[in-house]
């Protein structure tokens, strides 16, 4: 093999390896988390546990986030027509700075049999944030309204973060997550979902091109001068 197909190979099969290792970087760290909920209700106290899902998508200067309940929680001892039930929660921010967002949702869309777990419809609302860096998304209380009666749920162990992930603040608000002028830095990847994590992937495999180009170049080069 000549020096100049030498030196193509081992530049593609960089820029390879590189764009594998950027595919299976994360833009955020998101979990699914178990909250066991304790609640009091009418009726007394009972107790459920439902995985919690939060997600984030930039709308703006601030996120719009999602709070989705994985499995129902509390119950009823009578049936629960439609739209009978109101849902509403807090999500607590932690990291960069700590406050409270509101979420809330539309009521049940269908009929709730008696004695049968409450499925929450998915809870949103918009944080918008106070100052930029990494902020934490946590499952707060939750309240339930339903025939004049109110049900409030708190999470009893004390559960992590659904998501983590770097936010800018409108003007900049400090912190790591920002440049000068308050624009995003060039590594922060405040979205998430698909289509984000799509978008991005497909940039940084851009760059991992170009630069293997770069090298393919350089290399090519020098091994023409070796043979000078």
């Amino acid at each position: 093999m000549s020096d100049r197909k030498r030196s193509t190979a081992l530049a593609l099969a960089s820029a390879l390896a590189g764009s594998a290792v950027l595919l299976t970087a994360p833009t955020a760290h998101a979990a699914v988390v178990d909250v066991a909920y304790d609640c009091k209700t009418p009726i007394g106290d009972k107790s459920a546990v439902s995985p919690i899902d939060i997600k984030a998508v930039k709308q703006g200067d601030g996120y719009k986030l999602t709070m989705s309940f994985q499995k129902g929680v509390s119950s009823s001892p009578i049936e629960l027509g439609k739209g009978a039930m109101s849902p509403s929660a807090v999500i607590v921010v932690g990291g960069a700075e700590k406050v409270s967002v509101p979420v809330s949702g539309p009521s049940n869309p269908e009929a709730i049999p008696p004695d049968t777990p409450i499925r929450i419809t998915d809870l949103s609302g918009t944080y918008t944030p106070g100052k930029s860096g990494k902020a934490t998304f946590t499952a707060g209380v939750l309240t339930i309204k339903a025939m004049g009666t109110t049900t409030t749920c708190t999470p009893g162990n004390n559960p992590g973060p659904s998501l983590e992930l770097d936010v800018t603040a409108a003007g900049g608000g400090g912190g790591t997550g920002a440049q000068a002028g308050g624009e995003p830095a060039a590594d922060t990847l405040p979205q998430t979902g698909p289509a984000d994590s799509a978008l991005a992937l497909g940039t940084l495999g851009a760059t991992v091109m170009l630069t293997g180009a770069a090298g393919v170049l350089w290399l090519t080069r020098r091994g023409r001068r070796a043979r000078s």
